[in-house]
């Protein structure tokens, strides 16, 4: 299959937000890449500015160029400036936010057919930086310091079950594990399962033990 007169943008792998195609030809000479639905290249994301880049033509060579968008557009994993442009070429592959990666291709290219499916992201805990990072999307705002630590905990288990002791233990401490109600705890379970649902939306990552406590369930 040729890509013809016209370059053209090929969806790498799903995203939070679905994209409604997978293929877009690049036949204007200037395309809008965002979130407004009035966008060319409409990506409906909450990670992806409104006008979030745009791909344009200059003589014989297309260029993106990065909006401002919070959460930035990368070439081969380079970001970009904002107002930087940067010249393509075939096979580059385009990053947008955290939400999206394509793959460019250009005129009198040949389409590939298939792509070998990307590494499935994963749920990581970084205790240096004090950071949880799902693939490149990370959770913003960080954690409260008791959420991280019983994330922490959870974590370190490699998805075995871990007591209600054990956590309450290290979370506030070697004395209170007599004084921390289950109540208290479940509470802080039930705040990091909604932080962590902002992450990894669809998908119950703490999975309550039955009369022991609580798991990590590894995406």
């Amino acid at each position: 299959m040729m890509s013809g007169d016209h370059a053209m943008l090929v969806l790498l792998r799903e995203s939070p937000g679905d994209a409604s195609q997978e293929r877009w030809v690049l036949s204007r000479a200037e395309v809008l890449v965002g979130r407004d639905p009035a966008a060319p290249v409409h990506l409906p994301d909450r990670q992806v500015s409104r006008r979030h880049a745009r791909i344009f033509r200059q003589g014989d060579a297309m260029y993106i160029e990065d909006l401002g968008s919070k959460n930035g557009t990368f070439v081969n994993g380079e970001p970009l400036k904002p107002g930087e442009a940067r010249r393509l070429a075939d096979g580059d592959v385009l990053s947008i936010g955290f939400a999206y990666r394509f793959t460019f291709v250009d005129r009198e290219a040949t389409v590939p057919v298939s792509f070998e499916p990307p590494p499935r992201p994963r749920l990581l805990v970084d205790e240096a930086h004090h950071e949880v990072r799902f693939g490149p999307r990370v959770l913003e705002p960080p954690l409260s310091p008791a959420q991280f630590e019983l994330l922490r905990v959870l974590y370190r288990a490699g998805g075995h079950p871990v007591s209600r002791d054990e956590i309450i233990q290290a979370v506030w401490g070697d004395e209170a594990t007599e004084g921390v109600s289950d109540q208290a705890l479940d509470a802080l379970v039930h705040r990091l399962r909604r932080r962590l649902a902002e992450l990894v939306p669809g998908q119950e990552l703490i999975v309550t033990v039955r009369g022991h406590g609580f798991r990590l369930n590894m995406p």
